[in-house]
C-alpha cells in the first residue's frame, strides 16, 4: 500500500508500526452546528482508508474526536468559543448544544454508511489528561504565561513547520502579533485559556494556572496519546488543518514525549460549490439533510465523493450529485438483474485491479472504473455478484441489498392487470395500478412490443 504523506510531500510505502494492527486518528467535528457536506468528504476519506486497511488484512484501531469545547472563532486563539457562542445564539445550555449536534452528526454519519470508530472521544472527557500534558510541557520549558493564557513557545521546538512550512523566522516581523502583543512568536499558540471575568462561560475548569478551558490543539494530542499511544500510524483531516492545527499537534506531542507523533499524515482536499469554496456569506453551505430534502440518497453523495481523487478539489453541484445518483441507481439496477450462488468464486483479476487502485494512494475513481469494467464483462452472473460484494467491503454502497431478488406474485399480477388495462385503453385504471406498484416498492416499465419489466425501487 502507498499513501501520500503530507509531511514528506510525496507518496510513500505504508509500513505500520505493528504489522497486524494499524492505529488511526481522525479529526472529527466541532459540535456547535451541523457538519456540512464538505466536512463529510473528509469523514468519508477516513472511512475509505479504514475499509481499505481492513480489505488488506489489517486490524485497525480507529479513534475520532468530537470537539465540544475550546475551538475559538479564530484559529489564532482569539474570539469567542464557537460552542459557547452557539449556545448563546440559540438560548440553550452548552450541554444541550453538544448533545443536539453530536446526535445530528452521528445520524448523518450513519446515513453515509461510514464505519464508526472504536471510540468517539469528547474533549471535555479528557480535561485531566490535557492538564497533565500541559504540565509536562511546562516542566520541559516549552511554555510561558500571558494575561490570557498559557502558550507554547514554538521557537523552542526545532522541527516546528515541518508539516506546514510555517516557521517563526519565515513570518514577517509583526505579522499577527497585533492580535496578542504578549505572544513571543506569531506562531505561538494557546494551551490553556484563562476565563475572562467579563465572560460568563458555561464550560470552565480549575487548573494549576487558574480557572479556564483548554486550547483547541491540546485536546487532540491528549486524546490521541491517551487512546492510541505516543506514536501512531495515521492521522487524518482536511487540508485546512495542515497549516496550524496539525502542526501544533506535532509540536506539543513530540515536545512532551520526545517521540515521533505520527508516521503518516493524510489530508483530504476541499469540496467546492460550483467552483466556489463553501461559505455562509454565499449561502452555499449544504448539509446531508439538504441533500435528502432534495430527494437524493446519502449514498449518492458517497458515490460523488469517490469520483475525484481524495487530494484533489471536488466541485459539488446538484447536477453532479444527480449524475452520481443516476450512476448508483444504474449499478443497483444491473445488480438486481444478476443471479447469485452461495459458492460462486470471485474474479481474482478484477479484485487485483481494484486493490491496485486502492493501494495506489486510494485512487477511488480508478476503483469505480474497475467496478463498471466488471459489470460490462462476459463473466457469469454469480462471479460478478461475488466479486462486487467483495469490492463493496470498501465501497460501502450496500450492494447486498440489491442483489438478485424475486418479485412477489402480487406485484407481477398487478403489472399484468395494468398491461390489460393499457391494452384496452383504460388509462386511468392503468395509472392507478402503476401508482400502487410504486407504493409497494417497485417500478414497472413498458416495452414497445406490449410486454413489461419490473424492478425494485432504490
Amino acid at each position: 500500500m502507498r499513501f501520500y504523506n503530507s509531511i514528506y510531500k510525496k507518496v510513500v510505502d505504508f509500513k505500520p508500526l505493528n504489522p497486524e494492527t494499524v492505529t488511526m486518528y481522525a479529526c472529527g467535528p466541532t459540535v456547535y452546528k451541523d457538519a456540512h457536506i464538505g466536512n463529510f468528504r473528509t469523514y468519508t476519506l477516513s472511512d475509505l482508508i479504514y475499509r481499505t486497511l481492513k480489505f488488506n488484512g489489517y486490524n485497525v484501531k480507529f479513534v475520532m474526536n468530537i470537539t465540544d469545547v475550546g475551538h475559538l472563532l479564530s484559529n489564532a486563539d482569539e474570539g469567542a468559543d464557537r460552542l459557547e457562542q452557539s449556545a448563546k445564539e440559540e438560548g440553550k445550555s452548552a450541554k444541550d448544544i453538544v448533545d443536539f449536534y453530536t446526535n445530528r452528526f452521528l445520524e448523518d454519519y450513519d446515513k453515509l454508511n461510514l464505519t464508526r470508530p472504536i471510540k468517539f472521544t469528547k474533549a471535555t472527557a479528557y480535561i485531566e489528561q490535557q492538564i497533565k500534558l500541559i504540565k509536562s510541557l511546562e516542566e520541559k520549558g516549552y511554555t510561558y504565561n500571558t494575561s490570557d493564557g498559557v502558550y507554547f513557545d514554538t521557537s523552542k521546538f526545532d522541527n516546528y513547520g515541518q508539516l506546514s512550512g510555517l516557521k517563526p523566522e519565515n513570518i514577517k516581523e509583526g505579522a499577527r502579533v497585533d492580535i496578542n502583543p504578549e505572544k513571543k512568536n506569531s506562531t505561538d499558540f494557546a494551551l490553556w485559556k484563562f476565563s475572562n471575568a467579563s465572560e460568563k462561560r458555561q464550560q470552565e475548569w480549575m487548573s494549576p494556572w487558574g480557572k479556564g478551558f483548554p486550547g483547541w490543539h491540546i485536546e487532540c494530542s491528549a486524546m490521541c496519546l491517551t487512546e492510541l499511544g505516543d506514536t501512531i500510524d495515521i492521522h487524518l483531516g482536511a487540508e485546512d488543518l495542515k497549516m496550524i492545527h496539525h502542526q501544533n499537534e506535532i509540536a506539543q506531542s513530540e515536545a512532551s514525549t520526545d517521540k515521533k507523533f505520527v508516521k503518516y499524515w493524510i489530508h483530504g482536499g476541499f469540496l467546492n460549490i460550483e467552483e466556489d469554496k463553501m461559505s455562509k456569506s454565499l449561502g452555499n453551505v449544504y448539509t446531508v439533510s439538504d441533500v435528502i430534502e432534495k430527494d437524493f440518497k446519502p449514498l449518492a453523495l458517497r458515490y460523488l465523493y469517490m469520483t475525484a481523487h481524495y487530494r484533489s478539489p471536488l466541485s459539488f453541484s446538484w447536477t453532479a450529485l444527480k449524475n452520481a445518483q443516476n450512476s448508483l441507481y444504474k449499478l443497483y439496477e444491473i445488480v438486481s438483474s444478476l443471479t447469485e450462488k452461495a459458492d460462486a468464486p470471485i474474479s481474482e483479476k478484477h479484485i487485483d485491479k481494484f486493490n491496485d487502485a486502492l493501494d495506489n494512494d486510494l485512487n477511488m475513481p480508478r476503483a469505480l472504473a474497475v467496478v463498471w469494467e466488471l459489470l460490462k464483462s462476459d463473466l457469469p452472473d454469480p462471479i460478478k455478484v461475488a466479486t462486487l460484494l467483495k469490492m463493496d467491503q470498501v465501497l460501502g454502497f450496500n450492494i447486498d441489498d440489491h442483489v438478485g431478488f424475486e418479485i412477489p406474485d402480487e406485484i407481477v399480477n398487478l403489472a399484468r392487470n395494468r398491461a390489460e388495462y393499457r391494452k384496452n385503453g383504460i388509462w386511468d385504471k392503468a395509472d392507478m395500478v402503476r401508482k400502487d406498484i410504486i407504493s409497494k416498492g417497485y417500478i414497472v416499465s413498458d416495452n414497445t412490443d406490449g410486454s413489461f419489466e419490473l424492478r425494485r425501487r432504490v
